[in-house]
């Protein structure tokens, strides 16, 4: 491992042990699996993973969050979210990552609380406050730690970290909610979550490796690495007749490809509209 994340690595551990015990909000994705790692490391047993099982959330991430807890010998408690109980979610808002993350957070206090433990930390890193956030606003208010951004630990660098370590989990594709998949102000229902799921996952299945499926009313719009375009275009009609099957009524591709809060983009052109 290079010298200079040795360095941001050990300013992690410290972070850590200064709690003296932590629970770690783990999602299964890269940045969560550092950082239970490494409070592993720095607390020994004093370390509780706390998952979330709810219909935003592929099944696939949850048994893969508990096969990286077996393999460290971490305690895991998965909490129930129903996410039609958290009040405007089904209107998705600009601020629905907000109502989400709350709500989420403080069943994993609570959780935490009941299991021993006085703090509660979260994988964001230092890239996470450059994209809109509002998720973040909750878990501040909330008092949840975040010992990654903490560290200054960029994504590339959480990732780098991991492959030295080790960790299976340092090239996994980026995961967000599956509720991040839908316009802003398109109302969210379980049938939807649960045909985005499968879409996604019929991606998955065809080799490819960062998917999303946006929703634009009954259009599908797919956002894949600019590498993997070639590939999706030899097996187009196969995927376009999956979608139809799913019960999207058109599937379109996306030419900028895959990137993260995608659907943010719109947020900004509506502010420099009222700023004209």
């Amino acid at each position: 491992m290079e010298r200079s994340l040795e360095i941001k690595y050990e300013k992690l551990l410290d972070c850590l042990k200064g709690f003296g015990g932590a629970a770690v909000a783990f999602s299964g994705g890269a940045d969560s699996a550092l950082l239970l790692f490494a409070a592993r490391k720095a607390l020994g047993e004093r370390v509780l993973a706390v998952t979330a099982a709810s219909r935003i959330f592929p099944r696939r991430e949850l048994a893969e969050s508990e096969a990286f807890c077996r393999e460290y010998g971490v305690r895991q408690v998965v909490v129930e979210l129903n996410e039609a109980d958290v009040e405007g979610f089904r209107q998705n808002p600009p601020n629905r990552c907000y109502l989400c993350k709350r709500a989420l957070f403080t069943k994993f206090l609570a959780a935490a609380e009941e299991n021993g433990f006085a703090v509660v930390t979260e994988g964001s890193n230092t890239d996470d406050e450059g994209d809109y956030r509002p998720g973040l606003a909750a878990v501040r208010e909330l008092g949840v730690a975040s010992p990654l951004r903490a560290a200054g630990l960029t994504k590339a660098e959480v990732r780098a970290i991991s492959k030295a370590l080790g960790l299976p989990t340092w090239n996994k594709p980026s995961f967000a909610c599956l509720a991040s998949r839908f316009a802003y102000g398109e109302e969210i229902s379980a049938e939807k979550l649960q045909m985005v799921d499968a879409a996604e996952q019929r991606l998955l299945d065809l080799g490819f490796g960062q998917v999303r499926v946006r929703v634009h009313g009954g259009a599908a719009r797919i956002e894949i690495l600019p590498e993997e375009f070639d590939k999706l275009l030899r097996v187009r009609t196969e995927i376009y007749d999956e979608f139809k099957k799913i019960g999207f009524a058109y599937a379109a591709l996306d030419l900028l490809g895959y990137r993260t809060g995608s659907m943010n983009e719109t947020l900004a052109e509506r502010k420099g509209s009222a700023a004209c």
